[in-house]
């Protein structure tokens, strides 16, 4: 029989701690709300207030249950208000030595027999256990922001954290509405080991200017469904977060440069452009803690790809079925239509070679706009070369591919490409119906070389026993909103394929944390491949 708890100690009364006390009260359990000070105190109350207010007027909340909510809540000044709670949870700021300080406090004044919970997004639990002198009852309770509304909770034991108190506190979770995953103590946990190297690969990708960051969003918002871009995403953590967040993982993690906080990020932290609670960021807002953007000196300028007339005839370049249906998709759009089979892999060696190559040059003389079409791993400038007129080549890339619903497609720019060839395509997709970025041509393009590495990082997870499948899926949806866990998206990819993208992409970047995954490579090889083998992380009947 789980334990229950029936009064709970919350430190911290912030956003995130005013929303855990409001989680708690919620749903029945009775606490004691401390702060440091009466000033930080009656912020803290303040923060609850507004919170249940706005459930109320959204229809969320019943006046009646909003009072008998408050009323389950006592404030008081100082840690002595906490000696008869059952569970005493810290939100206070993410700094490992105040932390230590106030556990080992927590230690003295709480009942022998309570549990000492840190609500740590990326410290050691391990580390901030050992100041007391009861690690076996800490434990990590990760809530995500806002607290009342997701219903994720990182569950964090220790080495030593006793088996019980885990499950008592999973049951809690449950009680509260939670759906509580669990974890060791590694560097991130679940959703923040694998969100923020996404995210800093985002930070480096608009550093080196390799699309813009209205582009970046996005790729990830209308190519993979998204629900915030990660620049976006960024702004509204708080660069300051997001630093210290990827430092600690950095340290702590092995100095995985996934996790090394790009240069950009240190420097706008330092300049005091923190995001949405500065009123700049990646983006300008209108005003400090506004969500609605301003226009800066780097918001597109409106039909500034109108300076090319859409193409009326265009070469499609490539074979197999991604080439036949961007074909049917043009024709049917009204375009004229030139296919010619890819030469991008015939080298340069013999007579019959100039042969195929100076047919595809005659094939392509009178379009208008040259389009490779193939997967995100085909280098766009080796069949451009070939075509004896590389200005006029672009990469489309369907993202998604072909579907009514998938809008997203990615016109890629060769470093021959010209900027008119880049409008035309721009129009062609807009005639299609489609929302088009523009990319480098790298393997992965924007899109996939941000999601491949991802879902790479959720196979190292997985294969170093530090969470489950479905968990890791659970933690990523909820948590982060994702439409689809990194392993649902696996099998309905495809293993093969994401296997040959992330092969290209550490082939260009040969860094070890690139490199495909050994259990993604050993799946493929026993030819469990997801959903249309049967069979991929997980097993597929019908």
């Amino acid at each position: 029989m789980a334990r229950e708890f029936k009064t709970v100690g919350v430190v911290g009364l912030g956003t995130m701690g005013a929303g855990i006390v409001e989680v708690f009260a919620r749903n029945g359990v009775d606490v004691v709300a401390v702060e440091v000070d009466g000033a930080a105190l009656d912020k803290g109350r303040a923060n609850l207030t507004a919170s249940t207010d706005r459930a109320v007027a959204r229809g969320k909340l019943d006046p009646a249950d909003r009072d008998a909510l408050h009323a389950r809540v006592t404030f008081a000044v100082g840690l002595d208000a906490l000696r008869d709670v059952d569970l005493a949870v810290e939100a206070v700021p993410e700094r490992l030595d105040l932390k230590r300080r106030l556990l080992a406090e927590l230690d003295r004044v709480c009942p022998p027999g309570a549990v000492l919970a840190t609500n740590t997004s990326s410290l050691s639990v391990t580390e901030i256990a050992v100041a007391t002198e009861r690690p076996g009852q800490v434990i990590g309770l990760h809530f995500f922001n806002p607290a009342p509304v997701m219903r994720l909770v990182e569950v964090i034991s220790t080495v030593v954290t006793a088996p019980e108190v885990a499950r008592d506190v999973q049951s809690l979770c449950a009680r509260l509405g939670k759906v509580g995953v669990s974890v060791t103590d590694r560097a991130g946990f679940i959703a923040n080991a694998l969100l923020f190297g996404y995210l800093n690969q985002a930070i480096g990708m608009y550093e080196a200017g390799y699309a813009s960051r209205e582009d970046i969003d996005a790729a990830m918002q209308q190519g993979h469904g998204l629900p915030m871009g990660p620049l976006t995403l960024l702004d509204l953590i708080g660069l300051d977060t997001a630093y210290q967040v990827l430092e600690t993982m950095y340290q702590r993690g092995g100095h995985d440069r996934r996790h090394a906080a790009a240069p950009l990020l240190r420097q706008m932290v330092t300049a005091g452009l923190l995001g949405r609670k500065s009123g700049r960021g990646f983006y300008t807002y209108q005003a400090p803690g506004s969500s609605r953007l301003a226009p800066d000196e780097l918001t597109p300028v409106a039909g500034a790809e109108a300076g090319a007339p859409a193409p009326r005839t265009v070469g499609v370049v490539g074979s197999g079925t991604v080439a036949t249906d961007v074909a049917e998709v043009l024709t049917a759009a009204g375009v004229d239509v030139v296919a010619v089979a890819d030469p991008g892999g015939v080298p340069a060696a013999g007579p019959g070679d100039r042969v195929v190559r100076d047919r595809v040059v005659r094939d392509l003389a009178a379009v208008d706009l040259v389009v490779v079409a193939g997967p995100s791993t085909a280098p766009v400038i080796d069949v451009a070369m070939a075509t004896g007129r590389p200005a006029d080549v672009v990469g489309l890339h369907f993202v998604g591919g072909l579907a009514a619903q998938a809008r997203l497609v990615e016109v890629v720019r060769s470093v021959r490409t010209s900027p008119t060839a880049v409008r035309a395509a721009h129009q062609l997709c807009a005639a299609l119906g489609r929302t088009a970025v523009t990319c480098g041509d790298r393997a992965g393009f924007i899109a996939d070389a941000l999601l491949l590495p991802y879902l790479n990082d959720a196979v190292r997870m997985l294969e170093s026993n530090y969470s489950t499948a479905d968990d890791i899926d659970a933690a990523m949806k909820l948590g982060c909103g994702y439409p689809a866990g990194p392993f649902e998206l696996l099998d309905t990819v495809g293993l093969d394929v994401a296997l040959a993208v992330q092969t290209a992409i550490h082939r260009e970047l040969p860094e070890p944390g690139l490199a495909p995954a050994p259990l993604l490579r050993n799946l493929v090889t026993a030819g469990r491949l997801g959903r249309r083998t049967g069979g991929g992380f997980r097993d597929h009947v019908g």
